[in-house]
């Protein structure tokens, strides 16, 4: 609950007024802090509060005058009270089942009223907010604890797209991957691990988690009847990637949640590569969703910033272990990826599209040995892929007649991709993963999952699918590449 004292206070649309003449119903309020705004009702100004979307119920009133704001922002004044205590019940899923995601992308989490009328949400560049009665820790406001406006209105946003009750962001996709492994798992404990991982993923598993106490064993995300073997008396979390870096395969997801319920285990997926406009892994059964929206989320390659969505009682837990850890998002970073949200779904519209026909394109092409991308119906788990994917996502890889040689004369020959690491932004970005992303994976071990050293990761950007096309037909060219004919 929060207590508003000013000389005029502020309801949530549709308080009423005990014994009054307004009787409105439905009361709606949003999350517990407020923030002073300059709307005015006739000389009294007027205080709300701003976060998200509450069932509320309130106790007792306190003496002299208050005034209502709606969600338009209409002002009208309801009587003699100075103050009210209000109590909040848990979050309403607004429009998550009634809005297209095309809509909810925008619109969800969002502040009503606007800020001072500001369309888009403010950046409240501030490292701490004035003492105004909290009671616990999590509650004070500062940056450290995720929970300054611009944090609030990001967790909304993303907990309604991926279908969670609450989510939390961080400074990195390995801050949030980090953070949710050491808030679930603790020293003794051992984590059962899909094989292929990012590289940054497989090198915190298996270099630093065995400093904590805990232990791992991999897993074949594509063989279900193996997992029983690997699982141990303190097994506690089975961790994978729904779709994974750079090979792009696509484990039995299905099996996974099947599995970790009925073996009482927590279920984490990295949902990067899908995003939640292909894939929403919180519906299917996983306990907690982590992201580096570096990539797609933010979709622009101008911050670095993750994410992990799940259930209330997970994420506080979460949100404390990030608090400890010191991994937050700073508020213009928040800013930036709230702003980059915002067109998710046209640009993962458009990438999934274009990734799929420069695949087809790669694969009909003699200089090409053999392209990954779960699209294509020789991928080994299309079927999967089409039973769960509403898109089969931007992102392939390649492997070129001809070895690291032909492999690095494409990448000379192309003009229009930038050869650099990371993924999911507007522009095309191809890398070897071998020199980039995996680069801190043994050799031995790289070959052994399949990721070579001439393999090419491609992540399609926004340009047209022809251009791109044209641009990987001409540094393909058979009598430049070496081995290509």
């Amino acid at each position: 609950s929060v207590l508003i004292f000013t000389n005029t206070a502020v309801f949530p649309e549709g308080v009423q007024k005990s014994g009054g003449p307004n009787r409105l119903r439905q009361p709606m309020f949003e999350e517990v802090g407020f923030y002073g705004c300059d709307l005015h009702s006739g000389s009294s100004p007027c205080a709300f509060v701003s976060h998200a979307r509450f069932r509320g119920n309130y106790s007792r009133q306190f003496a002299t005058s208050a005034t209502v704001v709606s969600s338009s922002g209409v002002i009208s004044r309801i009587g003699s009270w100075v103050g009210i205590r209000l109590q909040f019940r848990r979050e309403e899923k607004v429009g998550r089942n009634s809005e297209k995601l095309e809509t909810r992308v925008i619109h969800s989490g969002e502040l009503k009223p606007r800020i001072g009328g500001a369309v888009n949400m403010p950046i409240f560049q501030s490292a701490t907010f004035e003492y105004a009665g909290e009671k616990a820790y999590e509650d004070v406001r500062y940056v450290r604890l995720s929970n300054t406006p611009n944090h609030l209105v990001l967790h909304r946003k993303l907990a309604n797209l991926e279908g969670g009750e609450t989510a939390v962001v961080a400074s990195s996709g390995m801050a949030a991957i980090t953070t949710a492994l050491l808030t679930v798992l603790s020293s003794g404990d051992h984590l059962l691990v899909q094989e292929g991982l990012y590289g940054g993923s497989h090198s915190f598993i298996t270099e630093d988690l065995g400093r904590f106490g805990i232990s791992h064993d991999f897993i074949d995300g594509d063989r279900a009847g193996t997992w029983e073997s690997k699982l141990r008396p303190n097994t506690r979390a089975v961790y994978v990637e729904s779709m994974t870096n750079p090979l792009i395969q696509v484990p039995d997801l299905r099996a996974i949640v099947d599995f970790a319920r009925r073996k009482g285990l927590i279920s984490i997926v990295d949902n990067t590569f899908c995003t939640p406009v292909n894939f929403r892994p919180l519906e299917l059964g996983f306990d907690l969703c982590v992201h580096s929206a570096t990539k797609y989320l933010n979709g622009h390659s101008d911050i670095a910033a993750g994410a992990v969505i799940g259930s209330e009682k997970l994420l506080q837990q979460v949100k404390r272990q990030l608090g400890h850890l010191g991994g937050m998002l700073d508020p213009h970073a928040c800013f930036l990826l709230h702003r980059g949200l915002k067109t998710l779904v046209l640009r993962l519209n458009h990438q999934n599209r274009s990734a799929l026909e420069v695949a087809r394109f790669l694969e009909s092409h003699p200089a090409v040995a053999w392209v990954n991308h779960p699209g294509l119906e020789s991928h080994p788990q299309h079927k999967r892929s089409q039973s769960l994917f509403s898109g089969f996502g931007g992102m392939l890889s390649f492997e070129p007649r001809g070895g690291l040689e032909a492999s690095n004369a494409f990448l000379e020959k192309l003009e229009l991709p930038l050869i650099a690491p990371s993924l999911g932004g507007v522009e095309t970005l191809v890398t070897l993963p071998a020199t980039t992303s995996h680069a801190g994976i043994p050799r031995e071990e790289r070959l052994r999952l399949g990721i070579s050293d001439s393999l090419i990761r491609v992540s399609i950007g926004i340009e047209a699918t022809e251009d791109l096309i044209n641009d990987f037909r001409q540094a393909l060219d058979l009598d430049s590449v070496p081995g290509g004919r």
